[in-house]
């Protein structure tokens, strides 16, 4: 599933590409992508005629802010949102309307120019919504309103990581996936934080020193930023708006690695299972001697 740096890699691109062009139709290949409305037409009818200002994140939740527009392409006035999800394989790609219609195309809207923003997902657990303007997101959107702060907001401090993980009797490695703690952050990067920070990842989050939390806060904080610098992990489904793979892979610490030496002092990283999902780790590296 994407996390925080590949969707952030998406918003950047279609904040790059989509802007202040007016969405002119589109048209709905499978009617469970969207959301909301419960009508795809009535989706397509509060999409056509608008314009993405900017679009945003929060968490692995994208957000496109709408104006509707008049003949002329002047802004009128707000025209609501339209929101994605991409869950585990959707991509957003840019594309000519000439191009090919993938076969796991869902979603397709109609820009200027024969451009095209099309809605890939292979599983097809991605939704789109499409929000009136007198609606907020998070009265439609039920998620965003259970996310914990972003990771790189002043509200996930150290602080915040030690109340919050006071307690709390279960691994850290799941701990760290409850998008309640911390918006964005999922299966991969949480095992690259856990390497960094030196905690093996079935350590009860209540039996963490407050050296460990305050390393386990800088590794996160880390990896984010080198795997948006790296435009994101492409183990299988993730690509960009132009299709392209993103490089965190490559530079990965112990994710997907299992067998494969360790990077820092060449022992075999092992991967383990925890409440259902897989938790890469190297055993030298991370000992967790409680310092």
């Amino acid at each position: 599933m994407p996390e925080l740096p590949e969707v952030e890699t998406v918003r950047q691109g279609l904040n790059q590409v989509t802007l202040q062009q007016m969405i002119q139709g589109g048209d709905v290949l499978l009617d469970r992508t969207v959301a909301y409305p419960f009508s795809s037409a009535d989706f397509l009818a509060g999409l056509r005629g608008t314009a993405i200002t900017q679009w945003q994140r929060r968490g692995k939740y994208l957000l496109a802010e709408l104006v509707s527009r008049d003949g002329g392409d002047g802004e009128v006035g707000a025209a609501g949102w339209l929101g994605v999800h991409l869950r585990m394989t959707g991509q957003l790609l840019w594309m000519h309307q000439d191009e090919p219609v993938q076969k796991h195309c869902r979603v397709r809207l109609l820009f200027p120019a024969g451009q095209e923003l099309r809605f890939v997902d292979q599983r097809t657990f991605g939704q789109m919504w499409w929000i009136p303007p007198e609606r907020r997101p998070e009265e439609i959107m039920t998620g965003l309103a259970l996310l914990g702060p972003e990771p790189f907001s002043p509200e996930f401090s150290v602080v915040y990581l030690v109340e919050q993980l006071r307690g709390r009797k279960r691994p850290i490695k799941n701990a760290l996936l409850d998008q309640g703690l911390v918006a964005g952050v999922g299966n991969i990067y949480a095992d690259e934080a856990l390497f960094l920070s030196g905690i093996q990842p079935q350590t009860l989050a209540a039996s963490l020193t407050g050296k460990q939390i305050e390393r386990l806060h800088q590794a996160v904080l880390k990896v984010l930023q080198d795997s948006i610098d790296a435009r994101g992990t492409t183990f299988s489904d993730f690509r960009d708006v132009s299709g392209i793979n993103g490089n965190y892979g490559g530079i990965a610490w112990v994710y997907d690695r299992k067998g494969e030496p360790c990077r820092v002092c060449g022992s075999g990283i092992e991967r383990i299972k925890l409440a259902g999902r897989s938790a890469h780790f190297c055993p030298q590296c991370q000992r967790c001697l409680g310092n």
